[in-house]
């Protein structure tokens, strides 16, 4: 919660309560943020090295003896040939244990100071921290306030803006209680129908994109190469971070899956589709159903469903329990204003190309629909 209180009269100076460069000691950190996310782990910055991006940790301490408190961010780098600027995003970054005022006011003066003086010359800093709009840490609007003062400005969204999330703290029971009774319904029909649910290995990632590929096809979205989604299996798995399931049928034909990744206590599911034939079988809800059923039997607390990019699928994953959360957004720390609408104009024709080299039509696709999963 943002402390609105009267804060000690000289501001503490941003030291380093652990060495960044200490991926364990790091993504210990980020596990029991309030909120961590799996975006700000040490994987996810192997995940987008393939891509040309760089990473650079950055974290303060702010507090006295006692009452500390940290504050961090894993922030990704890239210069877009042949810009002279580089665009810095900080994935539901930052990150921190108790959020305050004066955090917010020395991670900035550690941004100003650190990414000020990076070698590929930063235009500005992105972040899109998972704080609930209005919630327990931006009450009235506090932690915006923070942020607006210390010289961050609203920017557009890359990650989903609002998302639902079920606490699995409940047994199971209530957990079932909460699905909508047509969701029950569906859920026992495909039972009915012989669906299975299943959990799989990396040699079945092909089949996860097949699935992905024709779910992307029919919404009209973009989605990455097959090796970028192997890139994430490969990152996460090894440290048991993440989950392939199917839904399947009788025979055994893949009808429906999801890419579970983790971060503490809590699972998102940043990637998943359906067939045709799956959604006629609705093997979608019993897949769905099962990875919250098993993800509370695997001891996480809390299942993200990550993102309500429109009506349809607000519908859908209302229907599974939980509370829609809408976050604070994203917010730009420009720290070159010329470098920053160059870029602006830039990413916006990338964009545009890249639509309508793949036939979707309408838009520049800047919507977080388009950036599910940090891509």
């Amino acid at each position: 919660m943002i402390e609105t209180g009267v804060e000690p009269a000289t501001i503490p100076m941003a030291t380093d309560p652990l060495d960044p460069t200490d991926t364990a000691a790091w993504d210990a950190f980020v596990a029991r943020s309030e909120p961590g996310s799996y975006l700000q782990a040490s994987p996810w910055a192997a995940v987008k090295a393939v891509n040309g991006w760089s990473v650079v940790r950055l974290m303060a301490t702010t507090g006295y003896a006692g009452s500390a408190t940290s504050i961090g961010a894993q922030v990704l780098v890239r210069r877009p040939r042949p810009l002279p600027w580089a665009f810095a995003y900080a994935p539901r970054g930052p990150v921190t244990e108790t959020w305050t005022a004066t955090a917010v006011e020395v991670f900035t003066d550690l941004v100003r100071r650190d990414l000020g003086r990076h070698p590929e010359h930063v235009a500005h800093l992105r972040i899109d921290p998972e704080i609930e709009l209005d919630g327990p840490h931006d009450p009235g609007g506090a932690l915006r306030g923070s942020l607006r003062g210390a010289g961050w400005h609203p920017a557009p969204p890359i990650q989903p803006n609002a998302s639902r999330i079920i606490d699995l703290r409940a047994d199971e029971g209530a957990l079932w209680g909460d699905l909508r009774k047509k969701w029950r319904q569906y859920v026992s029909k495909a039972r009915t129908a012989k669906v299975r649910v299943v959990d799989a290995e990396g040699d079945r990632l092909g089949d996860f994109y097949r699935i992905y590929q024709e779910t992307a096809a029919r919404a009209g979205f973009l989605i990455r190469t097959e090796q970028a989604y192997r890139d994430v299996w490969d990152a996460f798995r090894p440290l048991g971070l993440a989950r392939l399931l199917f839904a399947e049928s009788a025979e055994g034909e893949p009808l429906a899956t999801l890419l579970l990744v983790r971060s503490g206590g809590r699972v998102v599911e940043p990637y998943g589709g359906m067939t045709a034939t799956g959604a006629d079988l609705r093997a979608n809800y019993l897949l769905k159903w099962e990875a919250i059923r098993s993800s509370r039997e695997q001891g996480a607390t809390s299942y993200d469903l990550w993102g309500l990019a429109h009506a349809g699928i607000a519908h859908f994953k209302t229907g599974f329990g939980g509370r829609e959360i809408r976050y604070i957004g994203a917010w730009d720390l420009v720290l070159s204003r010329l470098g920053r609408a160059t870029y602006d104009i830039a990413q916006r024709s990338r964009v545009w190309v890249a639509r309508r080299r793949r036939g979707l039509a309408g838009g520049t696709g800047s919507g977080a629909a388009e950036f599910a999963g940090g891509d």
